[in-house]
């Protein structure tokens, strides 16, 4: 398999799955069309974690439906009840593209930690797989951020894999508790300083540099923490890319 030779990440904040007119059916957004581009593949092979989801049957299913347009091999990887595949890594590694779906992102790191698909997935990325997803699959690449892993109150997490040396910031203009929190972690040194993406809004990065925001909503912006050097953070707004297809 021809790899880009680069390490690509794709952190959604929200918005890789849109509702179709048929009641209970997903589609895929373009965000997740432009993290297939990144494959260089014709008919690129789609790994999908739904672990933050306690690997939801229903919920699998409806990401298989959501890319039935496309020209994508889709496949699958759970840990619930026991692994569904002989060889995880072998798996993560045949990818060209992994997508990991929101949920808890406490409960994913723990599982994936146990079984060793971080480190897995280290490997994979490192090859040239897409690495990708929303939300708790934003989060789970950088050093942190905040969620709700723990119950309704927002908590400071510090316990992502650190792929990219920077904080988190997903759902930040539909869910304004997240926004204040992260910039008081950042500004008190709980967590470093990073990026933040609104609904809609996808952060691309090769290898560990922030390279481009891009959204499927005209309205949505990524945004870059930092620290004030006075015990406070600036906030830079970043205009994204629309993407229209």
């Amino acid at each position: 398999m021809t790899r880009t030779g680069q390490s690509h990440i794709l952190a959604i904040g929200g918005g890789s799955f849109r509702q179709t007119r048929r009641h209970g059916f997903i589609e895929a957004s373009p965000l997740l069309r432009y993290g297939l581009d990144l494959t260089g593949q014709d008919r690129p092979k789609l790994g999908l974690l739904a672990t933050a989801m306690g690997d939801d049957a229903d919920w699998v299913l409806k990401m298989y439906g959501a890319f039935s347009r496309w020209d994508v091999e889709v496949s699958h990887l759970t840990v619930f009840p026991m692994p569904n595949l002989e060889d995880p890594r072998a798996w993560m590694l045949d990818q060209d593209m992994i997508y990991v779906s929101g949920g808890s992102v406490a409960n994913l790191m723990a599982l994936w930690r146990l079984h060793g698909y971080d480190e897995m997935l280290e490997e994979a990325w490192q090859s040239g797989v897409v690495l990708s997803g929303q939300s708790a699959g934003a989060l789970c690449w950088h050093v942190g951020g905040n969620t709700d892993s723990f119950g309704p109150d927002l908590h400071v997490w510090a316990e992502g894999m650190g792929l990219l040396p920077y904080s988190c910031g997903v759902h930040y203009n539909s869910e304004p508790q997240r926004r204040e929190m992260l910039q008081a972690s950042v500004a008190g040194g709980e967590l470093p300083g990073g990026y933040a993406a609104d609904e809609g809004v996808g952060l691309h990065y090769v290898g560990t540099e922030f390279i481009q925001a891009v959204t499927v909503d005209p309205r949505g912006y990524a945004y870059r923490l930092e620290h004030d050097g006075d015990g406070g953070v600036k906030e830079l707004r970043i205009e994204p890319r629309l993407l229209t297809s």
